[in-house]
């Protein structure tokens, strides 16, 4: 790795190119920052949900026992993770999928190599692969993406005075500002919402779109059932939703490229219209608290404090965080695929 900063880089390539794109920047950003740390825990810049509680691994190895099931429990069958930590989802779902004679073999999509000596330590065993092109294709998938898809990079719309035009990074002294591109970019604005206010902001995320495009049509391929769990909206909306995360605090997503980690929220609304075109089934989109409420979440909860009732008040906090509204679990949804002729997933 260069030991020039991004920020220096980015620098540099403006005042010699012009602008760039948010995609290019945010692309960059998360690039340099995934390449040469762990990002998760205490001691790092963020908390997923499989890291709050052993519960949410757990009930999502049981949804996917359930559907698996139902689908008539066919063999072989692998168990996918896309962008999967520090495997810790994998371990707790693999675990409670063992007890029911599911056992698949693991797949984890994962570029970083500090992330995959993790994941190695978890998970032993497990193939890694750089994205979804090299999955086997022999058997049915079952995909779990936590927390994947609001790290891919965005592309930002604002409507000017001149009309649509692309949100662009460029330099002022030596920060980092947003921009109008030169372009005109009418023709990528769906018709019904181009006559929005001046100063609306669309935003886009093309990889997202690609990742649901290729998951469904390895489901209808070859079988198995997928979910996708994030923070973002059912519901169309505008505005830029680009934010950054450092040592657990909400930082400019433009002071420091690559030593923050960028993310957007998930159009889960423009992704659902995605999915069957590609030959899959769209299950829903429901709230991370209703979804992991309709599984048991609170049943298990409690069954774990009778076992361990020293530890009962930190899986009351811990699963409150999971799913109350005013903690993660309304921000954060719960999309479901599924193979043409496998059946309809719990909780949707």
């Amino acid at each position: 790795m260069s030991d020039r900063s991004l920020g220096d880089s980015f620098r540099r390539l403006i005042s010699l190119t012009g602008p760039i794109s948010i995609q290019h920047y945010m692309g960059e950003s998360n690039a340099r920052y995934y390449a040469g740390k762990d990002p998760l825990g205490s001691a790092g810049d963020f908390v997923t949900a499989p890291e709050i509680s052993q519960m949410f691994g757990e009930l999502i190895g049981l949804w996917l026992v359930d559907i698996w099931t139902r689908a008539g429990q066919p063999k072989p069958v692998h168990y996918v993770e896309l962008g999967p930590g520090r495997g810790t989802l994998a371990k707790d779902a693999l675990r409670a999928m063992r007890q029911y004679g599911l056992t698949p073999e693991v797949h984890f999509v994962e570029g970083s190599k500090v992330l995959r000596s993790e994941q190695s330590k978890a998970v032993p065993g497990a193939h890694f692969h750089d994205d979804l092109s090299s999955l086997p294709d022999d058997a049915p998938l079952l995909i779990v993406g936590n927390e994947f898809l609001d790290a891919l990079p965005i592309r930002q719309l604002v409507k000017t005075a001149e009309g649509w035009r692309e949100r662009m990074v460029a330099v002022e002294g030596e920060k980092f500002v947003c921009v109008a591109g030169p372009n005109p970019m009418d023709a990528a604005i769906p018709v019904e919402r181009r006559d929005a206010p001046d100063g609306a902001i669309i935003e886009t995320c093309p990889g997202a779109a690609a990742v649901v495009g290729e998951v469904s049509q390895r489901l209808a391929a070859q079988g198995g059932a997928a979910l996708l769990i994030d923070y973002g909206y059912d519901q169309v909306q505008t505005g830029s939703t680009l934010q950054a995360v450092r040592a657990h605090q909400k930082v400019d997503p433009f002071a420091a490229p690559g030593e923050a980690d960028l993310t957007a929220l998930v159009d889960f609304a423009t992704l659902a219209e995605m999915i069957a075109p590609k030959g899959s089934r769209y299950l829903g989109t429901v709230t991370q608290g209703a979804w992991l409420k309709a599984l048991g979440i609170e049943q298990r909860a409690q069954a774990l404090a009778q076992k361990s009732p020293a530890h009962s008040e930190a899986l009351q906090v811990a699963k409150d965080r999971l799913v109350d509204d005013a903690q993660m679990g309304r921000l954060f949804k719960v999309m479901g695929l599924a193979a043409p002729n496998w059946p309809n997933g719990a909780a949707f």
